[in-house]
């Protein structure tokens, strides 16, 4: 299974330039696709699905050509065997389960027809439920019914946008897990759109990343969080400590944190090449330690505090405080994350505390700030 895209075309606010080709494999047939609001996720869905078409381009799908703009090839939504989830779900208000979920199946004889339904009422356990109508079902309701009418005509590609968006956060839980088993054993690939990177991350191995129109950063999720190469996409990617750096004698400033930090010879290189230099690492890389003697730790003092029901986001600053307690807009320098438990042990000991930011964890960034 493989899907090749190389499209553009010009929009309001920007031009959607994306080329990439995924090819699905017995252990990863789902592109996960990250990007923020605007930057043309959804609108590649579209294209790719035939509800929008591209000023120029070529679309593929398993060497099957579904748009060609030099061979004025366009072929209809109907025929590209492509299955699509909105967001909203986009269920016909006037048809019941079971005749949502056979929408697309008028081409087919009655008895195949009544078969394909029974198997995803089956497998989207909406049993009992065939003869209702969308406003009588809960949102995880609607979602499975969505979920059938895309997989009931045998799709070779499945495009799911924001499949999760319009749930609350028990129902987002469980329909990820149905949904997660029911594309384990489903066959053609599935691009899966979301501006959450967790959920992104426990979907697929693959990532495409986009901004303004474009593909930002295409490869594993792993090598994609671990060196995301610029400011930007390191903070599409979750990372919440950046700031603006000098290479220097070796060693890297943080103009924004106030220090310098020890790096290995393969950043310092890597540094060299950078237009302008900036350095990330993520919340959770941060540790405190109890020896201000290791590289990179460094005292820092809380300035404020933000819960979560499991995690503790600190912001710290580097500098002593000189007022007790901390002013409400007092500047921090980093966030770091921790446990429950780790906090219940750290806010009991006495300031400073020693932070360190591990040689290994630091991101080196071609980017600025802006």
């Amino acid at each position: 299974m493989n899907l090749l895209v190389n499209i553009q075309k010009r929009l309001p606010s920007f031009t959607l330039d994306v080329a990439f080709e995924f090819v699905g494999s017995a252990s990863s047939r789902t592109l996960g696709i990250l990007g923020g609001s605007g930057s043309g996720k959804s609108m590649t869905l579209r294209c790719i699905a035939g509800l929008v078409t591209p000023d120029r381009g070529r679309i593929v799908l398993n060497d099957r050509v579904l748009f060609d703009s030099a061979q004025n090839i366009n072929l209809p939504s109907r025929d590209r065997h492509v299955g699509f989830l909105f967001q909203q779900y986009a269920l016909f208000p006037h048809m019941t389960v079971a005749q949502n979920i056979a929408y697309g199946l008028q081409k087919i004889s009655p008895w195949e027809r009544r078969k394909r339904v029974g198997i995803q009422i089956v497998q989207m356990q909406l049993q009992g439920l065939e003869q209702r109508y969308p406003q009588q079902l809960s949102g995880g309701q609607q979602q499975r019914v969505a979920i059938a009418r895309a997989l009931v005509t045998e799709p070779e590609a499945l495009l799911l946008d924001e499949p999760f968006s319009a749930l609350d956060t028990h129902l987002r839980s469980q329909i990820e897990q149905q949904l997660m088993a029911t594309l384990s054993g489903y066959p053609g690939v599935t691009l899966f759109v979301s501006h959450n990177l967790e959920e992104l991350y426990r979907v697929g191995e693959t990532l495409m990343v986009m901004e303004q129109g474009q593909v930002a950063a295409y490869g594993t999720k792993q090598s994609i969080f671990e060196r995301p190469g610029t400011v930007s996409l390191a903070q599409l990617t979750g990372c919440k400590n950046v700031s603006q750096a000098l290479l220097q004698h070796g060693q890297v400033e943080a103009i924004d944190w106030g220090c310098t930090l020890q790096v290995s010879e393969a950043q310092v290189r890597e540094a060299a090449h950078a237009d302008r230099l900036a350095l990330g690492i993520r919340a959770h890389h941060l540790r405190f330690s109890d020896r201000p003697d290791l590289n990179n730790t460094f005292p820092c003092w809380l300035v404020k505090t933000s819960e979560t029901p499991h995690r503790m986001t600190l912001y710290l600053t580097l500098q002593p405080l000189t007022l007790q307690p901390p002013l409400p807009n007092q500047q921090h320098h980093l966030q770091v994350e921790v446990l429950k438990e780790t906090w219940a042990t750290l806010q009991a000991k006495p300031f400073p505390w020693y932070v360190q930011l591990d040689p290994a964890r630091l991101m080196l960034l071609n980017d600025s700030l802006s």
